[in-house]
């Protein structure tokens, strides 16, 4: 794939820059860990940090599967930034997205992206347990300890951490796979700077937590997450994702309980929105719908200690999923009528209604919610994907206009666009807005191809626009060419 040497290329010629020598990193199992967060400034500055971590993101669009559930990724987006906004040396914006995968993981890279396997959320207990690991990777990024690992490879040729580096992206998203890279391409010591220095772990831990407590979580939580971790290692052949790049000594889970005990312990109410995000996972993205509406049918019947409300509405999405819109409707139907303004219920409703062909019901319905939460991206993508439904294109366009000005690289609603010009037959705007698709993966070649189709349904004596499309051709072929050299 062309992207993926592109990619080899830009770490390759981004890693020759001189790396200066500090003290190598010392482990240390005191609670009084210091802050090292500014020690990689000299190795990799900010700037090349998000410059490296906006070529991986590029890199994991175009490769993973990546997650776009506008529902989703408020509610993860949501607890990032409350835990964001409660820890120290934050130096850029995070971001937050999904990878589907069953698998316990998470990962923090270059720049603050912060990525969750569906399988975390799916197997945590509480919001807490949730939000614990968020908290433990946000704690990598502000102290740059991939920045301070590449650091200490300053021995090594540009070319062996470049490889580590592409390692490293893909053993966080598929951890086998980047073992598999590793093995083939170096000596098995190697492997161990695929995964953080037990240093780092300790530190993260700490910083973690703290950020965990101070934005008013249960700072248990952290030990609790990490002894179900460890009860899996003891009951599996093979150890949860997590842990191939999170190392777990026995000392560690120790360690974080006595940390824990520093703190107050918090008896929070069950989080519904929690419970409601476990069960779109499980409904949507682990389970087909049948075996699906099987689950959860079976744990209401069982009266479990599951959250009843979270039960139903797994239920009701397995069951719209499965088009018996006749069951579906009266529970989604109820869940609304409990909480009209809840993000989860009123994405349902609407493929419900869409489902049900009253797709200008739909529009009608989301205008309302949409003048009172005109950004909400729940709200916004619903309603243009409702409009396109109702074969209003012209509202389609408007809306998602609007909405990218606010969120000018949010990638699904990219793409609503471009199918909203298809529908428009509007194919001058549809092929400019495919090329800022594929801009979004780092396919600049392909991008620039797509405005030189949009040039080809450009009128005459429209001047200005292909005036402006030109300029974004030669923008498009200038980047491919920064891409290769940044």
């Amino acid at each position: 794939m062309q992207l993926k040497s592109a990619f080899i290329t830009l770490l390759t010629t981004l890693l020759t820059f001189s790396v200066l020598v500090s003290e190598p990193l010392k482990a240390q199992t005191n609670f009084t860990l210091p802050d090292l967060g500014t020690s990689a400034l000299q190795a990799l500055p900010l700037e090349k940090e998000q410059a490296i971590g906006k070529v991986m993101m590029m890199q994991i669009r175009g490769s993973s599967p990546v997650v776009n559930d506008p529902v989703l990724d408020e509610y993860l987006t949501t607890i990032g930034h409350k835990l964001v906004a409660n820890a120290n040396d934050v130096r850029f914006p995070f971001s937050f997205f999904w990878i589907n995968n069953p698998e316990i993981n998470a990962f923090a890279f270059y720049g603050g992206h912060v990525g969750v396997h569906t399988g975390l959320i799916a197997q945590s207990d509480n919001e807490s347990q949730f939000a614990s690991v968020l908290g433990h990777e946000i704690a990598h990024v502000t102290q740059r300890h991939l920045a301070r690992r590449m650091q200490q490879q300053q021995d090594n040729s540009a070319l062996t951490i470049a490889g580590m580096i592409a390692g490293i992206l893909a053993s966080v998203v598929s951890p086998d796979a980047g073992i598999a890279i590793i093995s083939a391409s170096q000596t098995q010591s190697a492997f161990s700077q695929l995964t953080h220095s037990r240093s780092a772990e300790q530190e993260a831990d700490r910083i973690g937590m703290q950020t965990l407590n101070n934005a008013g979580f249960d700072p248990y939580a952290s030990s609790e997450f990490l002894t179900k971790l460890a009860a899996q290692i003891r009951y599996k052949y093979k150890p949860p994702a997590f842990l191939l790049t999170h190392p777990l000594p026995e000392s560690r889970v120790s360690d974080v309980r006595l940390r824990a005990q520093q703190f107050e312990k918090r008896q929070l109410p069950d989080s519904l929105e929690f419970n409601l995000a476990k069960s779109r996972v499980i409904a949507r993205y682990h389970q087909t719908p049948e075996a699906a509406e099987n689950f959860f049918r079976k744990l209401i019947r069982e009266n479990s200690f599951y959250n009843k409300t979270a039960l139903n509405y797994g239920l009701g999405i397995s069951l719209l999923d499965q088009k018996k819109l006749d069951e579906a409707a009266p529970i989604l139907d109820e869940l609304l009528k409990s909480d009209p303004k809840n993000l989860f219920y009123i994405d349902t409703h609407t493929d419900l209604l869409i489902a049900q062909k009253k797709a200008a019901e739909a529009v009608k319905f989301l205008a309302a919610l949409h003048e009172n939460r005109p950004n909400n991206q729940v709200i916004t993508l619903n309603l243009a994907n409702a409009a396109l439904e109702a074969e209003q294109y012209d509202v389609a366009v408007q809306i998602l206009k609007s909405f990218l000005l606010e969120k000018p690289e949010h990638n699904l609603g990219m793409q609503l666009l471009a199918d909203a010009y298809k529908k428009q037959d509007n194919l001058a705007a549809y092929h400019e807005a495919n090329a800022d698709v594929l801009a979004q993966y780092g396919a600049y070649l392909k991008a620039a191809d797509e405005v030189q189709k949009a040039l080809n349904f450009v009128e005459p004596q429209e001047l200005i626009k292909q005036q402006r499309l030109k300029a974004l051709l030669t923008q498009y072929r200038q980047m491919q060419k920064e891409l290769a050299r940044l």
